[in-house]
């Protein structure tokens, strides 16, 4: 727990201290001699193939960057690495590059480090990398990810809230107009394709976009394409009011008001799909296939994200500070862990999340949460002497997956620590609000010197500690806490001093948690009119669930189902922890419906074909292909086909191929519109299933349809707003239309 009994500690947890100069774990130690060199004795995991830097000495020239002056030498030499590791991820075409490991610009990456600190720091950099993530359609680029990108990721939309950063640190009206177009097509064509019938965004959880981290194993692409992210809708609320301030800004009135009440009705539809308040958090996402489900998971930066953006009421705020899970080594990217998975989402803490988590704790008005937070982005910068990029949740190492040092958005959360929540930096559009908050246990007098702003510079010094300002001057004259932006103030340097008024933080509590891995995901299958699936080990209990509801609780392996519907098993521990859900079985009635014009053979002119055999693994005749150029593909069901008795509601997917690329990368993503009797009723997503793999056949998400008796038409079909980032190939084979009787 934080502790305040030592004037000398910081920070101490039960993984390391934090006292002085001095960051200590274990017989690790830490050390600044200076505020331009950190000395560190770690030693990572023999073996691994990452190096770990046990040095860092200033390299580059940092005097155009603010000064920080602090009588803890660490914080400072922290600082400055920070800036140090900025000056080197400014490369020469002026773009912010994404880490050492990590060449070139990502959507995500760029937009959370501009959001946390490089807006200020680089906005002309900031304003070039954002402005590289826009396609020639005028949209956001959605990088390449699980399924081919787009629309399976959907997270683009943070690069509003980026260049809203950008619009409220520089006041560039220039860049408003440029922007704002921008935003209005991208969430238009998410409106077209991405918005489930309960009015939310799907689509694959932000930046924790290796699949199988922090998703079951069962669960293909498409099916992450039809699932409900927090973390995502959280963004897309987000951008909805910047979208809205800045069409009222532009003097766009109505767009405002239509803009306000789409992020307010999404608001409420966050609040009725993903609050849990008995565990007093948000729940990570949506999954399943026909009926979804919640993982009861916590995630950090959807939950920071809601209290940073105002989407979490001020009860909820609190809530969410004091019940969100946090380890030894700071918050994880979510709670419990994933029992057979390696660490880099899974089992992981990334410093920017813990950058955003410290500012919402600082918002919610929560110190000890706070202090916590600052010291698990600290004590990695410390002992590693950079700023990496994650670490193992279960002993604060750099041995995950994959790491990099130098990496942008962690360098980012570093500087956000001292100038958003020390020097309480808030960019508004007429100036910077000063809101600090100083922990007790980081009192003093610091100073920020020549702060670059808006072509002049100011210092600001803070002295004492809490979460009030008890009197604020510029230039020696009483001021309120707001810095307005006047340029013969700033071109002489103004002079910014808050006294801060040393009371006590009024008190909240941090939920310590020891890391925890759920038990394993059950597999389970129909066999003989029964559920039938494999036993978990240490297991207390298993939930059955029909059609996402739980129906019974066993200590067996096997249910009778006696009636028809989708079925799966929970896992649950003896203290009460729950595995993932087992892939959905059905024993719903189902009709397919063979594609007309069947063919064995291949010939869309959109891409190159390597030599192969023709597909096989289809049913019926053959399959049909689309692509850009080949027009709807439409299959009808006679009257005499669907009488009343086959009548009501039904799920309908198509079975498909798509090797256009692999599963984890790339932007070929398959889209296309579905159309029954003349009306469109939704999207369906065909991710790629792999390089070449055109004989792996497998299912698209699905829509709901309603169907009255009587002769019916289905129609799948390429529309203008089903244009995915590629551009060039929206391209599949579909083998049938499979409607499940719900």
């Amino acid at each position: 727990m934080a502790a305040a009994a030592s004037p000398q500690v910081v920070v101490q947890t039960d993984a390391y201290v934090w006292r002085g100069d001095s960051l200590i774990q274990d017989d690790f130690v830490a050390t600044a001699p200076t505020p331009f060199e950190i000395q560190s004795t770690y030693s990572a995991r023999p073996g691994y193939f990452m190096p770990v830097e046990k040095v860092w000495k200033l390299k580059n020239d940092i005097s155009a960057y603010p000064s920080l002056k602090s009588s803890n030498t660490l914080l400072q030499a922290v600082y400055n690495m920070g800036l140090d590791e900025m000056v080197n991820a400014v490369e020469p075409d002026t773009t912010l590059r994404t880490g050492k490991e990590w060449a070139g610009v990502w959507t995500r990456d760029v937009s959370y480090s501009i959001i946390l600190s490089m807006a200020a720091l680089q906005p002309e950099a900031s304003k070039i990398s954002l402005m590289k993530k826009v396609n020639p359609e005028g949209q956001i680029i959605q990088d390449t990810g699980s399924g081919g990108a787009w629309p399976v990721s959907t997270d683009r939309l943070v690069w509003a809230l980026a260049a809203d950063e950008i619009y409220r640190v520089t006041g560039d009206k220039k860049w408003l107009r440029e922007v704002y177009p921008i935003i209005e097509r991208s969430i238009a064509k998410d409106d077209d394709n991405v918005i489930s019938p309960d009015g939310l965004a799907m689509g694959e959880t932000s930046f924790i976009d290796w699949r199988e981290q922090s998703y079951p194993k069962w669960m293909q692409t498409a099916d992450i394409a039809r699932s409900e992210a927090m973390n995502t809708n959280m963004v897309r609320a987000a951008a909805l009011r910047v979208l809205s301030s800045m069409a009222a800004d532009l003097g766009k009135k109505k767009d405002a008001e239509k803009y306000s009440r789409q992020a307010d009705e999404l608001v409420r539809n966050i609040d009725a799909r993903f609050w849990m308040p008995e565990k007093g958090y948000y729940g990570m996402y949506t999954y399943g296939r026909d009926n979804l489900i919640l993982n009861p998971r916590a995630e950090t930066l959807g939950e920071s994200l809601a209290i940073l953006y105002g989407i979490a009421d001020e009860g909820k705020a609190r809530s969410i500070t004091e019940s969100n899970p946090v380890t030894p080594f700071g918050a994880a990217i979510f709670y419990p862990q994933i029992a057979d998975m390696p660490s880099y989402h899974n089992n992981a803490l990334w410093p920017f999340v813990g950058a955003y988590w410290a500012l919402a704790n600082a918002k919610a008005h929560n110190e000890e949460g706070t202090l916590e937070a600052i010291g698990a982005i600290v004590r990695p910068a410390a002992l590693f002497a950079t700023n990496k990029e994650n670490f193992n949740l279960d002993n604060g190492d750099i041995f995950t997956e994959l790491n990099s040092s130098n990496m942008l958005w962690s360098l980012s959360g570093n500087l956000a620590l001292t100038n958003k929540i020390l020097f309480g930096m808030n960019f508004r559009k007429d100036g910077i609000l000063f809101a600090p908050f100083v922990p007790e246990a980081l009192a003093e007098t610091r100073s920020l010197e020549d702060f670059p702003y808006r072509g002049g510079r100011f210092s600001v010094t803070v002295s004492g500690y809490g979460d009030k300002i008890a009197s604020m001057t510029v230039n020696g004259k009483k001021h309120n806490p707001a810095l307005p932006v006047d340029a013969s103030l700033l071109a002489k340097g103004a002079t910014v001093d808050i006294v801060m008024n040393s009371e006590p933080i009024a008190p909240m509590s941090v939920n310590r948690r020891p890391n925890l891995k759920a038990p394993l995901t059950p597999i389970a299958w129909i066999e003989d009119g029964e559920l039938v699936w494999n036993p978990i080990e240490y297991i207390g209990h298993y939930k059955v669930l029909r059609d996402g509801k739980p129906v019974a609780e066993t200590r067996t392996t096997t249910y009778p189902l006696l009636e028809p519907g989708e079925w799966q098993v929970i896992g649950v521990s003896s203290d009460g922890v729950e595995s993932f859900a087992s892939e959905p079985r059905s024993n719903r009635p189902v009709i397919t419906l063979q594609m007309p014009g069947e063919t064995t053979s291949m010939h869309s002119s959109e891409i190159s074909y390597p030599a192969q055999e023709a597909p096989e693994g289809y049913t019926g005749a053959g399959f049909v292909e689309t692509d850009h150029n080949s027009g709807p593909v439409s299959v009808s069901l006679s009257a005499a086909d669907f009488p009343e008795a086959k009548a009501g509601r039904y799920s309908l997917r198509l079975r498909y191929a798509n090797g256009n690329g692999p599963v984890n990368t790339e932007n070929k993503c398959a889209v296309r519109s579905i159309i029954v009797d003349g009306k469109k009723v939704g999207t369906i997503v065909m991710p790629q299933r792999g390089v070449g793999n055109w004989n792996d056949w497998g299912y698209s998400d699905s829509v709901m349809v309603e169907l009255e008796p009587g002769a019916h038409t289905f129609s799948v079909e390429y529309l203008p707003e089903n244009e995915n980032m590629n551009l060039g190939t929206n391209h599949a084979l579909i083998d049938a239309i499979i409607l499940t009787r719900q």
